[in-house]
């Protein structure tokens, strides 16, 4: 089973370009007969599974699955593998021969690299002389690092520090990483800490010869950290092997697996795939069915219930009946259909922030005397639109509250699944603390809007602190939302009782943003905020 070449470890530090974005998420890469240990031939064996790649002016691309099934729970924890083992023994080779085999959708490859401390000005100068030990515990920021993966195994959203190996210190960008099925944690102290221990499910120690350590470190510093082969000879006497002897080695029995050797024990690496698919068919979370039988099953489960008290319509006035009528007339123009939709965003949002919370507060007028009033109990109000229709209700939003923070979900439909996904996201920094007003122009069955809800959760914004907003909502859309997220208020001017097999809302509005933008959607492209849509 030993190939005829030693395979060297590929640096993916966390400095690398090319994990910016989503190339840390590594999609489905199934082992083939072809690549059976039997089989494998040098060359083979250094094949990598494919990185997904994204310009980097945009955060995440490329479908993110949803994070829910039919019924609004939320997927499994992460199956966590830890790697450890000394410097340059194989552990990124390792950890991407695991990935290509494994053939989940979703895997996370997280360095301990990442997570170097950030040195004082003394400190570097001791990291310039080869005089730092980055091999010590101390080394390493364990409260981020723990802090870090118990998110990413919870399914939540991440910043990764990008550590600079030549300036010894993090770069100022973060990377931004998302949870997935099974999250591979590698790094020379991944067993050290006991609070680490807790968060692996499996735990795999990579068991290498020093000589071979070595010469791989020396190859590695030489021509990707432009270091001389002095320092680095002296660096490892001093700092590396004593930390290996001191502080990693002994870490081995906490170990589930040993793998002598590496990445060249292809019988070890089987052994670990076998297992991890064994622990995740315990857990695992059922597959994911089409569009038409889950929308049909939430449509019979809600059928006949009444709406839900999260849900709030606006008076049907006899104005806003009176643009209703505009609207949904298939003979309106293009003109008046934009003019009559403003005028019923406006009055929308405006209703809409009467459920904001208030606080009484005093203030005083310019005669002198004191006025008894309210004002809004939180930090700020920020608006993130589903695109691209919910894009049309910002102009509203922003005439009526100022200096607003807008941010902007892309969702779509995945034809070969049937699900939604997440194709773009870009929210404004600690949306955390504010209350979110979610914006879509119409919601029919509920699945984008589901989505989005579960990505501002993500991002820890709370549940009670997101207002769905929409013109108008089918009453199965109305139904999934409340049914997942029994928190978030619902707010429309309309709610139509029924779905046809297209998912189109009945008598409805029709294709709002094609109306709107004077577009017609090609036949095989599906939005997330449209009346022919989810």
């Amino acid at each position: 089973y030993r190939s005829t070449s030693e395979p060297e470890e590929r640096s993916q530090r966390s400095g690398d370009d090319s994990l910016d974005g989503l190339s840390n998420r590594v999609p489905r890469c199934p082992l083939t007969p072809s690549l059976s240990p039997q089989k494998r031939t040098t060359s083979q064996s250094k094949t990598e599974p494919p990185l997904l790649r994204t310009d980097k002016r945009t955060i995440y691309t490329a479908g993110r699955p949803p994070w829910y099934n039919v019924t609004g729970t939320t997927f499994k924890e992460a199956f966590v593998i830890g790697l450890c083992g000394g410097s340059a023994s194989g552990k990124t080779t390792v950890a991407n021969k695991i990935i290509e085999a494994l053939d989940v959708p979703w895997v996370v490859l997280l360095s301990m690299d990442s997570f170097y401390k950030v040195l004082n000005k003394e400190e570097q100068e001791l990291a310039a002389k080869n005089e730092y030990n980055f091999d010590h515990p101390d080394a390493f920021d364990f409260e981020l690092l723990v802090t870090v993966l118990r998110k990413l195994k919870k399914g939540k959203s991440i910043k990764v520090p990008v550590y600079d190996f030549t300036s010894h210190c993090r770069r100022k960008e973060w990377k931004t990483v998302y949870g997935a099925n099974v999250v591979i944690f590698e790094g020379i102290l991944a067993f050290a800490n006991k609070e680490l221990l807790k968060l692996l499910d499996m735990k795999v120690f990579v068991d290498t010869d020093s000589d071979i350590r070595l010469i791989r470190r020396l190859k590695r510093d030489i021509s990707q950290r432009g270091r001389d082969i002095s320092g680095i000879i002296k660096q490892y006497n001093k700092f590396v092997k004593p930390a290996f002897e001191q502080y990693i080695e002994p870490t081995v029995q906490s170990a589930d697996i040993v793998v002598p050797r590496g990445g060249e024990n292809f019988v070890a690496l089987d052994l670990i795939v076998q297992h991890v698919h064994s622990q995740l068919e315990k857990v695992r979370v059922p597959r994911p069915v089409s569009v038409s039988v889950r929308e049909s099953a939430l449509a019979s489960a809600h059928q006949g219930q009444p709406l839900p008290k999260t849900l709030s319509v606006m008076e049907s006035t006899p104005q806003v009946r009176g643009m209703h009528t505009i609207i949904r007339n298939k003979e309106t123009n293009r003109d008046e259909f934009i003019f009559y939709s403003k005028r019923l965003m406006r009055l929308l949002i405006e209703h809409a922030l009467s459920f904001l919370p208030l606080k009484p507060v005093s203030v005083e007028t310019p005669q002198g005397g004191v006025y008894d009033g309210k004002r809004l109990s939180g930090k700020r109000i920020t608006g993130v639109s589903i695109l691209r229709a919910g894009e049309t209700m910002e102009q509203a939003l922003m005439a009526v509250c100022k200096d607003i923070r807008l941010g902007k979900i892309l969702i779509q439909t995945n034809h070969d699944t049937g699900e939604p996904e997440l194709h773009y996201l870009r929210l404004p920094k600690d949306i955390s603390e504010d209350y979110v007003i979610l914006m879509d122009s119409t919601v029919s069955t509920g699945a984008a809007a589901l989505m989005a809800v579960r990505v501002l959760l993500d991002h820890d914004v709370a549940e009670d602190k997101i207002f769905l907003l929409s013109l108008l909502m089918a009453e199965m859309g109305v139904h999934s939302v409340a049914y997942a997220f029994p928190k978030v208020r619902i707010i429309t001017t309309a709610v139509d009782k029924e779905v046809n097999d297209q998912f189109h809302i009945i008598p409805g509005i029709g294709n709002f943003g094609d109306r709107y933008f004077g577009t017609d959607a090609p036949s095989d492209w599906c939005e997330s905020d449209e009346g022919m849509d989810f």
